[in-house]
């Protein structure tokens, strides 16, 4: 049987593990990651994503020519866990979009992940550079308002515990909105418009370019030449983070002082774009509370926002 892990289909660098290698290697087709494998999905024309093919089914002997295409419902209620409807979409602009990420933020002992994840088209928005300095010490994205982009992201569906999890890793620097499908349309693979999903923006907005020849800088690039950029631009982040980006996120890494202080240098270079359209997208509550990081319940599910067939 063909081996799916993800080390063997090339999905073996962490971030949260290995800060240089963020934002990870993204899925590029809709895929069941399960187990520590990932899964092909054949998206159904017209039909909702539960409906969807997996094929051959995870955990079965047979192999790929001898094995049924099931639907991923099916599949997901087969291996203990909730199907789509009962699922949270969340818009990854960073590093959620790994599996390798995800796998190790979600994953317990005994208990490893199982998510679908889908690349959508996202109208309206594209990918910066949070104006932070995150806990592994590398500089992560953050999505920004683009008028007329048109911008391959990837959804996640996760249950209201996933949910919570990934929450817990992005708060406080980020702050997870619904973004509303009308004024962002979002289109699946298989021609369903959402009416929604979750994104995280970053709440200190996204960083310009040090030498001003962009605005905002691009985000999801190679973190060493981000870091790199970012040194040369400022001598007050080469005397706390220099010579270079092994440095600065071994030291960032380790050290929140030193990291909330980049942070801080980051807003007195005046590098950091605002992003309040975003921000004033709905949450759905405040941290702490039911709907909010930390507390996913009063989130929407994929049933809620999607369009019924």
């Amino acid at each position: 049987m063909t081996d799916r892990t993800l080390k063997t289909l090339g999905f073996a660098d962490v971030p949260a593990q290995q800060p240089l290698t963020y934002p990870g290697r993204p899925i590029t087709h809709p895929t069941l990651l399960t187990t520590g494998e990932l899964w092909d999905l054949t998206p159904t024309p017209g039909r909702r994503l539960g409906a969807w093919t997996v094929n051959p089914r995870p955990g079965d002997g047979e192999t790929p020519d001898e094995a049924p295409a099931e639907a991923l419902d099916a599949v997901l209620t087969h291996l203990g866990h909730p199907p789509t409807p009962h699922r949270h979409p969340v818009i990854a602009v960073g590093s959620n979009a790994s599996p390798a990420q995800l796998h190790h933020k979600l994953s317990r002992p005994g208990r490893p992940a199982t998510v679908p994840m889908v690349p959508v088209d996202v109208h309206g928005i594209a990918v910066g550079c949070s104006a932070h300095i995150g806990r592994y010490g590398y500089v992560a994205s953050a999505p920004y308002t683009a008028p007329g982009a048109r911008t391959p992201l990837v959804i996640s569906w996760l249950d209201a515990e996933q949910l919570a999890a990934v929450d817990a890793t992005e708060y406080p620097n980020y702050r997870r909105v619904l973004l509303p499908g009308g004024q962002y349309p979002m289109v699946m693979p298989s021609g369903e418009r959402l009416r929604g999903a979750y994104l995280y923006v970053g709440e200190r907005g996204v960083l310009m370019s040090p030498d001003g020849t962009e605005r905002p800088l691009p985000g999801g690039g190679d973190q060493s030449a981000l870091l790199t950029r970012l040194l040369a631009g400022s001598p007050r982040l080469r005397a706390l983070l220099g010579p270079d980006p092994r440095a600065w996120v071994t030291r960032a890494g380790a050290d929140l002082a030193v990291r909330r202080t980049g942070t801080r240098i980051f807003q007195e270079e005046g590098w950091a774009l605002p992003q309040p359209d975003l921000l004033r997208c709905p949450e759905d509550g405040q941290p702490g509370e039911p709907g909010g990081p930390g507390g996913p319940g009063g989130a929407k599910s994929y049933d809620a926002l999607s369009s019924p067939e």
